[in-house]
């Protein structure tokens, strides 16, 4: 029951940091960080999957997990899929005419 609620309090101060630093961040730096994190982000995809594969060939974890684990793919792909297109929306306009 530690280890449960010690992952917890990792998650909400990670939670806490994270909109600390996003807040801090001025706008006209949030575009080019945001896609540098794409890479962050295509791990977290990478992490998934690994994550999904292991849950389904594994009995002992109940349904839950799997849908959780599907769950974080499908975020993380959305995550990166616009991260590129803010990216293009980017590049494009320092293009010139």
């Amino acid at each position: 029951m530690s280890s449960l609620v010690m992952l917890i309090t990792v998650f909400v101060l990670a939670l806490f940091v994270g909109n600390e630093i996003i807040t801090k961040v001025p706008p006209t730096l949030h575009t080019p960080l945001m896609s540098g994190s794409n890479a962050i982000s295509g791990i977290t995809i990478i992490g998934a999957l690994i994550l999904a594969g292991v849950l389904e060939s594994d009995p002992q974890f109940n349904q839950v997990a799997k849908i959780m684990a599907f769950v974080a793919v499908i975020f993380a792909t959305i995550n990166v899929v616009g991260g590129f297109l803010v990216t293009g929306r980017m590049l494009k306009m320092f293009q010139r005419k």
